[in-house]
């Protein structure tokens, strides 16, 4: 806090400390050592205070100073006023190391598990005063948010660059396919795009179906077939009961595959891999929002090394046993 901040009727931050430094020690020499000051940069302070008051506040003795009975009324005043301002700092520095606030995210995919799931775990443990507000939407209307300051961020799949944003890749996941227990599909440890070619799926109207949808589509067009979609007017939860009493398939992210519902089955589709980047805007200066980011970055960069630690061991394994003889 600057020394020089102002207060009503001209009282400077000074003033106060001054005063009530004084009036504890009952010594102007004695406050200025306390505050590394001399005893007459005290004493014009406190002079200067008690011109802008219109009150004296210190009878002046050869031992030291007592307060006037204007002074004994101000300095339960100037003390709750420091106590204010010291409060409020504490709050914002607070606010400043992310220890309170608000974060809103903007959501596109399952947050029961996954890299998702742990990175709200995570920031949730370590920041337990920040409240975390989480709003489904598709891509378009996150970025509109972004833009508008109504959303902090928002996790969205793809790599496509956003005019006015900012994007960091995250993580990606499997795609699967989601099938009636009793399918023939549901045999194989994974599927084909050639296998589902002739097969009926089904989509949400809610997000991510229209983007489900333009998948299905783009895919099965390079096989030659155009897909059976119905739009169904359900969320996602609610689409999965529907696959398995046979009304057609669909497809969701590795995330959504810890929902055991009965009646269907995940498999995962040959090759298929969704990525997930944040999207922000580069002038959202949130402290609680600029620690989630960090906290997501740190994770994506080691869940990298990670993999890429356990491709290198497995690279080794095949090494070893290629040099190994035949049995």
């Amino acid at each position: 806090m600057k020394e020089t901040a102002k207060f009503p009727d001209s009282i400077e931050f000074r003033h106060l400390r001054y005063f009530i430094a004084a009036a504890e020690h009952g010594s102007f020499r004695k406050a200025g050592s306390s505050l590394g000051l001399s005893q007459s940069a005290i004493s014009r302070c406190i002079a200067d205070l008690e011109d802008r008051m219109g009150a004296s506040l210190f009878h002046r003795h050869a031992w030291g100073v007592s307060q006037t009975f204007a002074g004994q009324r101000f300095l339960h005043r100037a003390r709750r006023a420091i106590k204010t301002i010291d409060e409020g700092a504490h709050e914002v520095a607070a606010a400043g190391r992310s220890e309170q606030g608000r974060v809103r995210i903007g959501i596109y995919s399952s947050i029961a598990s996954g890299f998702l799931a742990k990175l709200l775990a995570s920031y949730g443990r370590s920041h337990k005063d920040v409240r975390i507000e989480l709003i489904d939407g598709n891509p378009a209307e996150h970025v509109a948010a972004i833009r508008q300051f109504r959303l902090d961020v928002a996790f969205l799949t793809g790599d496509r660059e956003w005019p006015g944003c900012d994007r960091a890749p995250l993580w990606s996941e499997r795609v699967f396919v989601v099938l009636p227990d009793l399918h023939p599909l549901a045999a194989l440890d994974e599927v084909m795009w050639r296998d589902l070619a002739d097969e009926p799926f089904i989509v949400s109207e809610a997000a991510p179906g229209q983007e489900i949808h333009d998948h299905l589509v783009r895919e099965l067009a390079d096989l030659g077939r155009h897909p059976e979609i119905q739009v169904q007017s359900v969320g996602r939860d609610n689409l999965l009961p529907l696959v398995a009493i046979g009304q057609g398939l669909t497809l969701v992210s590795e995330a959504m595959t810890v929902a055991a519902l009965p009646g269907i089955t995940y498999r995962p589709i040959a090759g298929e891999m969704l990525p997930f980047s944040a999207v922000w805007s580069p002038a959202n200066d949130n402290p609680s929002f600029r620690r989630l980011l960090s906290m997501a970055k740190a994770a994506s960069a080691k869940a990298a090394k990670l993999r890429q630690a356990a491709s290198q061991i497995g690279a080794s394994d095949v090494l070893l046993r290629s040099r190994d003889p035949l049995p």
